[in-house]
Order: C-alpha cells, then structure tokens, then sequence
C-alpha cells in the first residue's frame, strides 16, 4: 500500500501540474496521499517533515534565487543582454543566425543572468534575425534551448545555475567540480546540437522552406499567462510575470560594459573558491551558533553568493544613470525569486515525505541495485525525478536528500571523487526535465510562438538527447580514469 500511494501522490503531481494548477497546493496534498496511504500521522507529516524540508531548502539556497533573480532584472533593463546580443548577431551575421542565437544565451547564462530573463530577450533578437536569414522560425526555441538550458546549466565549469549549486552542501564540492569532464561534456552538447540544427536548417532550406508566418512573438502572451507562470516556477529561478514590471535604459552600454558584470562573476566565482574560502579561518562554523558545519558545505553557495552580489553592484555602477526606475527593477527582480524558491522548495517537501515513507525502501534498494556502479545509479536517480517533477533543481534536491548521504558513503568506501559524483548528478538532473511539461520548454515555445507540434522536436535533440550523450561520456571517462 504503500507503494501504491507514492504512486498516486506523484500521478496527481504530474497531472494537475501540468494543468496549471499550483505547485504550492499541489506538492503538500500529493506528499500527505502519499503519507495516508502508509497509514503515517498526517499532520506531522505535513508539519515536522514537508515543512522542515522545505524550509530548510529557502533557508540554504534562497540568496542564490533572490540574487540571481535581481541580476538578470538589472541585466533586461539596463541593456546589457540586449547588447550583447546584438554584437555577437553583428559579429556573425544572417549567414551564421543559428549560431549567434546558441552562443548570445551561452554568454548572458553563463554569466549568471536568469533563464526567463534571456528568453524575453532572445527570442525577439533571434526573431528579426532568423526573418532575415530565412531560417524556419520553429528552430529558434532549440537554438535558445541549446545556448541557455544545456551546457552552461549543468555542464560549464563555475556556472552560477542553481543547478550546479544544489549538490555543493551534499557532497562538499564547489561550481568548478570536475572541470576537465565538464568542458568534455559541454562540447559534446554544443557539438551535437549545432550539428543537428545546421542539418535542420540545411534540410529546411532545400524544402523552400523560410522564416514562416510573421505573427507576433508571443511575448507579452506568455508572460501574462497564469498557466505558464505556474509551470515555469518550478522549472528556473525567476517568475516570468515580473518581466514587464519594470522600464528599460533607452540606450544600451557599449559591449565592453555590457559583459564587464558577466566576467566579474566568473572571476569572483573562481577566486572565491579557490583563493579567498581557502585561506579563512573558518573554524568557529563547527560551533552551534552557526549551525555545526563547515566550509566544505558551505564553501561552494557563499562563493556562488558573492560572485552574483559583485556582479549586482557592477551593473548598478555602470548603468545607475541609465536605467530609468532603479528601485521598480530592483523590486521587479526581488519579487521574481520568490514563487520559483517556494514552488521549489515544495517539490522538495513532497520528497522529503516520500523519502521518510517505509516503502520508500524499497525504491532506494532499486535504484542503489542499478548495474553499472553509483554514477549510472545516480544518473538514473536524477534523470528520473527531474523528468517526473518537471523540473532539474526540484528533482536533483530530492534525490539527494534522499540519496546522497548514501553516494558519500559509497565514495568513500571506493575511493571515488564526489566531485565526479556532483558533475553526473547536475548534468542526469539537466536531461528528461525537458519533457513536454516542462515549465522552461512550454515557456520559451510560447515566447517564440511556436507550437510543441512544429518545434519540440528540435528540443528534444538539443536539450535531452545531446545532453544523454554527454552524461554518458562523462560516466564512461570518469568510472575509467577519475574525476578531472
């Protein structure tokens, strides 16, 4: 029985999900289904477990939501994407659209700027670009999908995604775990996905077949949608519906501006987590009054946290002059991290109950029985419940809350690198969670008004299938020569 109801809670999950219901109502009443059919005591349940969890998720990762929300806002209205965009579509031209809409969104997310925020921006530049050069518009949501959502989410070195975050305090790692085997994997995806467009482009292009109807984007629809809303808060870190709740700079920074916050959080990342944490005295975090931890848990989020702050004041110095209301972009950014961190945190309670289940013994013995060793159980752990939530950091918390203290274990009995451990957890968690219900995937195909029938498709071989094949290459390297 119960079996049966972690079943049933997870089905009423997906399906009212999908259907746009809140995450918010929805993860407690599917986590207490769960909990009655097991016969647990229910308030207790929903109190003491879902509660706790949940809270414990906004209390560790809440600045890295708040701060990467405010960062993207500043980046929209002050003109920074927009102009790098716009130079990187100057410097590569009609002739290499496809290429220029991967590589504008590789730069602005890897730089830290918010998911929801580099598709409202992209999607109109690559628009007028692909009009230009002739290429079918049912492409521009991969080719965004593939500069935004694959790589430099789960895969790139000292990424600030929440994503590579999430597996820092479980395994004491930092952003730059297995960095060899995370730029193998990123040019895997880069790789194929552009491989796959250009031949989509290629065979587009033979059939006669141009830009397509030249309707409106889709845009203010998509951000004004409650649906979409509700599933794109689980999905990334910024709710879509602040997007228009604040006025752009009239004029853009030159570029040299314009990405000078996006190498100051790769540079603060990196001298943060190899330099500065460090050197500290960071002794006095093993006493009570700071929680009885230790840098190696926390190292990784407070270089991830001051990384995105020194960017923040980057911006605001550069463009305090140009954006037009500092306070209403400010406020638009701080309230766009609230909803994704609860509806996160939400999906981590559900599992929390689930993972406290008696049953759920019997799902953690299958996974752990998996052949192929601890990284192809993790793998499959991640892939699963990122795939069954609908979202890559609510899945990834959830099977390491219920697993990781388990993959330490093993680590250390085999003498495995749990950076090797983090690089496959963040990459497995960044592949099926672009399933059609996905949040970002119903998102960005809304903003390029295109439809799942003309452009999901496309998704699917940029986002989930290069990206299994990366993950594989990474386990395959890793289990043979270690982590690198």
């Amino acid at each position: 029985m119960g079996l049966l109801g972690i079943l049933v809670g997870l089905a009423g999950l997906i399906f009212f999900a999908f259907r746009g219901s809140s995450i918010l109502v929805l993860a407690p009443i599917a986590g207490l289904i769960a909990a009655a059919f097991s016969g647990e005591p229910l308030l207790a349940s929903w109190t003491q477990t879902f509660m706790r969890t949940a809270a414990d998720f906004v209390a560790q990762f809440f600045p890295l939501f708040l701060l990467g929300a405010l960062f993207g806002k500043l980046m929209e209205d002050s003109g920074s994407v927009t102009s790098i965009a716009n130079y990187m579509t100057v410097r590569l031209g009609t002739r290499r659209a496809v290429l220029a809409v991967v590589l504008s969104g590789a730069i602005v997310t890897y730089g830290g700027v918010s998911l929801f925020v580099a598709f409202f921006v992209l999607a109109p530049m690559g628009m007028a670009l692909f009009r230009q050069a002739g290429v079918p518009r049912r492409l521009m949501p991969a080719a965004i999908a593939l500069g935004t959502s694959t790589f430099t989410m789960s895969a790139m070195p000292g990424t600030p995604a929440i994503q590579n975050a999430i597996p820092m305090p479980f395994f004491g790692t930092t952003p730059f775990a297995a960095p060899g085997l995370g730029i193998i994997a990123s040019a895997i995806m880069l790789g194929f996905g552009m491989w796959w467009l250009k031949r989509a482009e290629t065979k587009a292009r033979l059939a006669g077949e141009g830009f397509g109807p030249d309707d409106n984007d889709g845009a203010e629809e998509a951000a004004r949608d409650p649906i979409i809303r509700e599933r794109a808060s689980t999905a990334r870190e910024f709710d879509p519906a602040e997007i228009h709740h604040s006025h752009h700079a009239e004029k853009t920074p030159p570029i040299v501006l314009a990405a000078l916050p996006i190498v100051v959080v790769i540079v603060v990342n990196l001298l943060m987590s190899f330099v500065i944490l460090p050197r500290m005295n960071t002794a006095f975090l093993a006493e009570p009054q700071w929680g009885g931890t230790s840098i190696a848990a926390l190292g990784g989020v407070w270089s991830v946290i001051v990384a995105l702050f020194a960017a923040i004041v980057t911006v605001i110095a550069i463009n305090f002059r140009s954006v037009p209301a500092l306070r209403a972009t400010m406020t638009a950014g701080a309230n766009a991290s609230v909803l994704p961190i609860l509806s996160v945190a939400s999906l981590v309670g559900f599992g929390a109950i689930v993972a406290a289940l008696p049953a759920f013994s019997v799902v953690r013995d299958w996974v752990l029985s998996i052949g192929g060793g601890p990284l192809v159980s993790l793998a499959v752990a991640t892939n699963i419940l990122a795939a069954l939530t609908g979202s890559a950091s609510g899945g990834l918390t959830i099977a390491l809350d219920a697993l990781g203290p388990t993959y330490m274990k093993i680590a250390h009995e085999i003498g495995m690198d749990p950076s090797l451990m983090h690089r496959v957890a963040v990459i497995g968690s960044g592949t099926l969670d672009s399933l059609p219900h996905n949040g970002a995937v119903v998102t960005l195909l809304s903003v390029c008004g295109v439809t799942h029938k003309e452009g999901y498709l496309d998704i699917v071989m940029t986002a989930i299938v290069g990206a299994l094949i990366a993950l594989a290459a990474v386990i395959v390297l890793g289990t043979m020569v270690g982590s690198f």
